[in-house]
């Protein structure tokens, strides 16, 4: 393929079109995705109940029908309701479904652009999938995407592109955002969409798509990453306030009154959402991430009130506010910042990564051996007791279950140590840290565990509800301290 735009602004490459046993599995492979669909949409189904089982060789009349009603909920389905369902429910762990959508999206003769929107979301989503667990924690190059995405893309050529080079510089300017606020200045969402609509066509080439899915990986990887620096603040100072007997606080950056209760304002925190479930725009993700910034931004303020009232009342005359505690706007610009410490970056964020990696390098480097059921890691100066489904989920699992357990698992081991180091120095910095991120991963585990449960995934609800408990018990004695 040639490196200049003059020969990239071509139409979609017509595809061949595959053999009728070929689309009939593939077929196969969707049917249940757009089954689900229909369901979530409210999407009349043309096939009894009893018929919604697809035999392996089909008639003239069911291979049309099905294909014909297929082709139906293409055009009705929007690449925003197919990201909610496959990252709400466990149809998103399935390897040959998600393989299957991306090619049928593919192989379509004429693309619009709903279609490559699609194909652009199921490329990212196949290759979050089926990344070794590794990768997630470090600089992801083009050639570690060109090996995952074989199974899909076949052997891709990752010479560099011309039209490519903005995309590196973004990927590069990522890796120096310490906060949300610093990546909503920015354009990228809507940079990559220029980009992508300049090439047209190519796109569609592997080549093309290989830099798409790092650079969409890359972006909504370190978006997630600040999103969570920011809630981990915010529900600290959250519990700040609750210990402080506060109940009502001012929320109007956030979009709320004036004097809403602590417990309405905890609740909405706890189950703050990520943006990318409606449609994910430029404009759509910054008002979703502005109003968390405003979340964060009300409860620094409260937090200085009564930082400012405590010290009124030791001294007995007015104190300003904003020397109990830095500004708001200094605060937002660390990642991640603890609401009411000083301007110093914490070790929470960092800790994670690098505990992860520590469990990692333990298990590679003295695999466990078959049968034991516990294994033992040390993380600081403590030691950490693994079941055998949370080692595998290091070693051996890639899936969506075995990512929730690594998380407990880091954190558990984050507030054990922190716990160990607390009881020896006397300082409980780090431990006020780690219980911050212990508690925002409880809560999206007990979620984890109940979707688990509503898809009857026993073994998953099992094996997480058992890890989760085993955070909660870290947890709680962490917080006796």
């Amino acid at each position: 393929m040639t490196k200049t735009l003059t020969t990239l602004n071509l139409p979609a490459p017509v595809r061949k079109e595959a053999p009728r046993q070929t689309q009939w599995t593939e077929a196969c492979s969707v049917f249940p995705i757009y089954l689900a669909l229909a369901k979530q949409l409210e999407i009349e189904i043309p096939f009894p109940v009893g018929k919604r089982t697809l035999p392996e060789k089909p008639d003239i009349d069911l291979f049309s029908q099905v294909q014909s009603w297929l082709d139906s909920m293409d055009q009705q389905v929007m690449v925003h309701q197919l990201r909610h369902l496959l990252q709400m429910t466990t149809l998103n762990a399935s390897e040959s479904g998600l393989r299957a959508l991306i090619q049928r999206h593919w192989r379509k003769a004429l693309k619009n652009k709903t279609d490559r929107d699609k194909v652009d979301f199921l490329l990212v989503q196949y290759f979050a999938l089926c990344a070794p667990p590794k990768i997630y924690h470090k600089q992801i190059e083009i050639a570690d995407v060109a090996q995952v995405m074989q199974p899909v893309l076949g052997d891709v050529d990752t010479k560099a592109l011309a039209w490519a080079e903005p995309l590196d510089k973004m990927i590069g300017a990522l890796r120096g955002l310490r906060s949300l606020r610093e990546i909503l200045k920015t354009d990228f969402i809507e940079q990559g969409r220029k980009i992508k609509e300049s090439i047209a066509g190519a796109f569609y080439e592997p080549p093309a798509m290989v830099a798409f899915i790092r650079f969409n990986f890359l972006l909504r990887r370190t978006l997630i990453e600040l999103m969570h620096a920011d809630l981990i603040a915010i529900r600290g100072g959250l519990s700040q306030l609750d210990a402080a007997a506060v109940r009502i606080i001012d929320c109007h950056h956030c979009g709320l009154s004036s004097a809403e209760p602590l417990a309405k304002v905890k609740e909405m925190a706890d189950e703050w959402k990520q943006p990318f479930q409606r449609e994910y725009t430029e404009r759509t993700v910054s008002q979703a991430f502005e109003k968390l910034l405003g979340l964060r931004t009300d409860v620094e303020h409260a937090l200085e009130r009564i930082a400012g009232k405590a010290m009124e009342n030791l001294s007995g005359a007015p104190a300003s506010p904003r020397v109990a505690a830095p500004s708001a706007a200094q605060r937002t610009n660390d990642r991640p910042a603890a609401i009411g410490q000083p301007l110093v970056e914490p070790a929470a964020a960092i800790d994670f990564e690098t505990c992860m990696e520590q469990i990692w390098e333990q298990l590679i480097a003295t695999p466990p051996s078959k049968g034991r059921s516990m294994t033992t890691v040390k993380i600081g100066g403590a030691r950490i007791l693994m079941s055998s489904w949370e080692v595998a989920a290091f070693v051996s699992e890639n899936d969506v279950t075995a990512e929730d357990l690594r998380r407990a698992v880091v954190a558990r081991a984050m507030v054990t140590s922190a716990l160990e180091s607390a009881k020896e120095t006397g300082n409980a910095t780090s431990l006020d840290r780690a219980l911050q991120v212990a508690r925002v991963e409880v809560t999206r585990l007990q979620e984890r565990v109940d979707i688990a449960k509503q898809t009857k995934d026993t073994e998953a609800a099992v094996n997480l509800g058992i890890s989760t408990k085993r955070l909660l018990s870290a947890l709680d004695e962490g917080e006796k301290l």
